[in-house]
């Protein structure tokens, strides 16, 4: 559940970095124009001036969210590249047609820059004051925007005397700029077009980076989804074979001692109760599971002559970490199934004790050879996979397999699994 959340979350996240760029975009003309007039006691506070600038950005921001919502998911989502490039240079055509369109609005919101500039000069110079180096290099600047932008030179920089007249034009011999056809890229143009291109592609970029963490997270649902099921299938099949096993003994010892065979069918029931109710965990107290195998081993114990000789061994303090259930009940199964002869001396020895941070099964029986079932079996195989799926590569599982006897050793972590914590 809580990966479902974090997918349906991705999208969300997404759209918050958009919102807090633009906010920063759209704030920063507030924040300039309020440092420029701490900084220069000659500008005053314009709002028309940010409106200008809001009005700029604003295109850029069209053109983004078309973007954003119609044109990258082509690409992103279904894969049409064709259709995505072809209409994504219609967006680029549209804006450059705009640009052409806005021209004149543009135009004025320059001009209104640079009449403000002038008049501020002209002030400074009727004061008697020295003129700042940082208004001379915005002259400059002026002069450059003039000369590549929107500006008319003839019309925009007349000189205008201090009543605020314009000069006779006779006086004022800048050439005119040559009128340039429609859709000529100019450098403002050119680094307009380059500034969608880097926002679009910003876009973009984000876009897939969010889709791959996504696919990404998906993937690792559908993987831990698959491996439950793989582990609920497995243990299924380990129950009804446990159960099995010991119906057998129960019906052995009716004919022995009806009384004692009493007394198993309650400790049976003892142990039926923690399979029905621990068994479907994903993770049980080790102790429980300790507790179970002891009570499993009494009950053979019943079933068997002095000939077969039985030993449990149990480290003291062993810490209550959790473990799969019923993983290592198959092993001793196995070698009650295979480990023991009615005609010869026999044994099964049981040993658990843990290592630092590992825990240690040791289950090691006798081997006849007239016993012609082969060790393992289903029980045995299905442990393997579940070992394999829950632990992966963190685990060690060996068997030794010889004439005279049959020994398996298992080491597992005492710490939790991630996956294990996950469904706990």
């Amino acid at each position: 559940m809580n990966k479902i959340i974090r997918i349906k979350n991705f999208n969300g996240k997404e759209h918050i970095i958009y919102l807090v760029l633009w906010l920063i975009l759209y704030s920063a003309p507030i924040l300039n124009m309020y440092s420029r007039t701490q900084n220069n006691p000659y500008i005053s506070f314009d709002w028309d001036d940010i409106l200008g600038v809001w009005k700029i950005y604003t295109v850029y921001l069209v053109a983004f969210l078309i973007h954003n919502f119609i044109l990258a998911p082509l690409l992103v989502y279904k894969h049409k590249i064709w259709i995505y490039l072809c209409s994504t240079f219609c967006l680029i055509g549209a804006f450059l047609a705009f640009q052409y369109i806005a021209k004149p609005g543009m135009d004025n919101f320059a001009r209104h820059h640079l009449r403000e500039h002038k008049e501020m000069i002209q002030y400074i110079k009727r004061e008697g004051k020295e003129i700042p180096d940082r208004l001379l290099e915005d002259e400059r600047r002026f002069e450059k925007f003039g000369r590549d932008g929107f500006l008319d030179h003839d019309k925009d920089f007349e000189p205008r005397d201090e009543n605020h007249r314009k000069h006779d034009r006779k006086d004022f011999h800048r050439p005119r700029r040559k009128i340039k056809p429609p859709f000529f890229l100019a450098q403002h143009d050119f680094f307009a077009v380059l500034i969608l291109f880097l926002l679009l592609g910003m876009n973009l970029g984000v876009m897939l980076f969010f889709k791959s963490n996504k696919d990404e997270a998906e993937l690792q649902l559908l993987e831990k989804q698959n491996l439950q099921q793989q582990l609920e299938y497995l243990k299924y099949q380990i129950n009804p074979h446990f159960f099995m096993n010991t119906l057998n003994n129960i019906h052995a010892l009716v004919d022995i001692d009806p009384e004692e065979a009493k007394t198993t069918i309650v400790e049976l029931s003892k142990m039926m109760r923690y399979i029905l109710y621990e068994g479907n965990k994903p993770i049980i107290p080790l102790q429980r599971e300790i507790q179970f195998l002891e009570n499993y081993i009494t009950l053979m114990k019943l079933r068997y002559t002095n000939k077969v000789k039985i030993t449990l061994n149990i480290e003291k303090n062993i810490p209550d970490y959790g473990v799969p259930p019923l993983m290592l009940i198959t092993f001793v199964e196995n070698a009650f199934k295979h480990g023991v002869s009615y005609q010869k001396d026999s044994f099964i020895d049981v040993q658990l004790y843990t290592n630092t941070d590992r825990f240690i099964f040791n289950c090691k029986n006798s081997k006849h050879k007239e016993s012609t079932e082969e060790h393992g079996g289903v029980g045995l195989v299905n442990v393997r996979k579940r070992l394999d799926l829950i632990y992966g590569q963190d685990y060690i599982m060996t068997i030794h397999d010889k004439e005279e006897s049959y020994e398996v050793y298992l080491e597992i972590p005492l710490s939790k699994d991630p996956f294990i914590k996950d469904k706990v």
